[in-house]
């Protein structure tokens, strides 16, 4: 098993998405407060590693696509994920 290491970015995003149920990238956008841009940038680099999934599946969102999609954690990495916010 390989640890996970999340940049702050990733961190605030995973935080935002939290462990129960999917979140609209509205919802996420305004908890994190980061640009557009960057949020979108940093949920496809957490989809790309697979540790986002985002309802319905694709494997990219766009900039006008995120907002209106629900992103999840992948129940996979669930615990790491936790184990990795609670070390910084």
């Amino acid at each position: 098993m390989r640890k996970i290491k999340l940049t702050g970015r990733e961190a605030t995003a995973v935080r935002a998405i939290g462990f129960q149920e999917a979140m609209i990238g509205t919802e996420i956008h305004d908890l994190t407060r980061m640009e557009p841009d960057d949020l979108t940038d940093t949920l496809n680099g957490l989809i790309s590693a697979g540790f986002v999934e985002t309802v319905p599946y694709c494997e990219q969102v766009q900039l006008a696509e995120m907002l209106g999609t629900a992103f999840e954690l992948n129940p996979a990495y669930c615990h790491e994920l936790r184990a990795a916010l609670y070390r910084r």
